[in-house]
């Protein structure tokens, strides 16, 4: 409720423009789903998509992104970290002809550690990623109808968006702002959901991992090589005096055993990227859509 009253307030201010505001619920378990029901009633520029089940905030987030018929699409998350009255901004970034306009949180009024975590995270997919990422941005602000037919195009299930920006081209701007506390409840995002989105960004912006995994292969084959030959010649010239021993077998054995099955993990990621498109299974299915 606080954020629809929000963004009318915002296009209130703004009479020139026509709006449609899409909420997309992700099978909630508490009262959101009739509330949204209640204000589609009574507000027809409210449309609203609930989900047969939790997709994700990711597939269900990009979802909603594709259903949006307008000139321009404004992406903002319900929990009011993200503040509405920047929408007035983007909108002036748009008409200046800029076909993205992201937030840029540089500072944020969450836990500190979480937040130099996100930092750790933005900095490791730069690094990994062939086109250069853009730092604190979490998918927050405007798109234009070209970006979202570029998305539509592409027919990704699970897209990542934050890196397809950069990656396409369009002309951005950045504007930066101070993320709020969330206002209400308590993110139900644990680490294993953490950690999933990770995966899903790197495996979309890079494939620098999997030649991380083939040099390293061949380096520690060259080292281990190197070693044997070094073993031999010593044995060869102390034949009665320099014994072979278990420990450095053992050790050996174990390393490039956990170093396999790590570059078998990174693989396997890829692998999985790979099915989740050519299965072409839909990013959400609607139990019901309102004010279509």
């Amino acid at each position: 409720m606080n954020l629809y009253h929000a963004v009318k307030a915002q296009f209130e201010a703004m009479p020139q423009y026509q709006y449609e505001h899409i909420f997309i619920d992700n099978y909630s378990s508490d009262n959101s789903r009739n509330i949204l029901r209640e204000l589609a009633k009574e507000d027809k520029n409210i449309k609203v998509i609930l989900n047969a089940r939790n997709f994700g905030p990711n597939r269900s987030g990009s979802y909603g992104m594709l259903q949006a018929k307008g000139d321009a699409l404004i992406c903002i998350v319900c929990d009011l970290q993200d503040p509405p009255e920047m929408i007035p901004k983007f909108l002036a970034k748009w008409e200046e002809g800029y076909k993205v306009v992201l937030g840029q949180k540089l500072k944020s009024k969450e836990n500190f550690l979480m937040f130099q975590v996100r930092k750790l995270y933005y900095t490791l997919i730069n690094w990994l990623s062939e086109t250069p990422q853009y730092e604190g941005v979490t998918g927050y602000g405007l798109f234009d109808k070209e970006f979202l037919d570029t998305m539509r195009w592409m027919d990704d299930p699970d897209p990542y968006v934050r890196g397809l920006v950069p990656d396409l081209g369009y002309k951005t701007y950045l504007m930066e702002y101070t993320q709020n506390k969330r206002e209400f409840g308590k993110s139900s995002y644990n680490f294993n959901r953490y950690f999933d989105f990770a995966i899903t960004g790197v495996t979309h912006v890079s494939k620098k991992p999997l030649r991380i995994a083939t040099m390293a292969g061949m380096m520690m084959s060259g080292i281990s090589f190197l070693l044997a030959i070094i073993y031999l010649v010593l044995k060869l010239i102390y034949w009665d005096s320099f014994a072979m021993g278990t420990a450095p077998i053992l050790i050996g054995v174990f390393l490039l055993s956990s170093v396999q099955l790590a570059f078998i993990g990174v693989i396997g990621e890829y692998i999985g990227a790979i099915l989740t498109r050519v299965t072409k299974r839909p990013m959400v299915v609607e139990e019901e859509r309102i004010n279509f």
